[in-house]
């Protein structure tokens, strides 16, 4: 079983010779594989910080990040890339799919880098495209776009999910589908999922909800009952 720790991750900016910003400052916790996790917080709060982290797209000031027994936060550039190939799914806000591919290219682009991927096809199905396979971007609505997003990133079959603000160029319905597909992507694939938001409506489809503030835990809370995202009044 994949566990997640996290022990006193800091990241300290410099941005002048003589100043100093702490962007996170000394975030523990432990997740266990397969859980459904809201981080939330306002602008400013640290959560891109610690998204960046998360996906080994940035290395800390300080502290361990471990996963598969590995300390990720003492990973060399060569490490990370594998890292970010193999163990990590991304979804965005803005979908950054590539314009000139169809949508069944724009998941097989992805599962070629990945080590042991599920197939494109069965995941453009999942999410509910199988009959949009040729269409390009542009020719998708948002919400489609970021569902060919969603399975582009569980093709890989990683470890960790890391949506960063998935719902924010949607409107609340599009939003809530997404939100309602990331929870099945969790339970069906028993995928590690952290969605990190400034919605606070997503809060109460979460397993586990970590409220940051000024860097720091502001509480973590286990939610026994969390609601389907088609649930929640929007």
């Amino acid at each position: 079983m994949s566990e997640l720790i996290v022990d006193k991750l800091t990241k300290i900016y410099h941005p002048g010779e003589e100043n100093e910003v702490k962007a996170l400052d000394g975030v523990s916790f432990t997740l266990e594989e397969g859980s459904f996790v809201v981080i939330l917080g306002a602008s400013g709060a640290g959560k891109s910080t610690f998204l960046n982290l998360l996906g080994g797209m940035d290395t800390p000031t300080s502290g361990s990040y471990f996963l598969d027994d590995e300390d990720i936060a003492k990973a060399d550039e060569k490490k990370l890339s594998q890292f970010r190939r193999t163990k990590i799914g991304f979804v965005f806000q803005f979908y950054n799919l590539m314009p000139n591919l169809t949508a069944l290219e724009n998941i097989r682009l992805a599962e070629s880098v990945a080590e042991n991927p599920f197939d494109s096809f069965e995941m453009l199905k999942a999410v509910g495209l199988e009959k949009r396979a040729n269409n390009f971007p542009s020719q998708l609505s948002g919400g489609e776009q970021q569902r060919v997003a969603i399975a582009r990133a569980v093709v890989k079959n990683p470890e960790l999910l890391l949506c960063d603000e998935p719902t924010g160029a949607l409107d609340k319905k599009t939003g809530a589908q997404i939100v309602k597909l990331l929870q099945d992507v969790s339970e069906q694939y028993h995928k590690t999922v952290i969605i990190v938001t400034h919605n606070s409506k997503i809060a109460s489809c979460a397993k586990r909800l970590i409220r940051l503030s000024d860097g720091r835990i502001e509480s973590d809370t286990i939610q026994e009952n969390p609601l389907p995202a088609d649930q929640v009044e929007w």
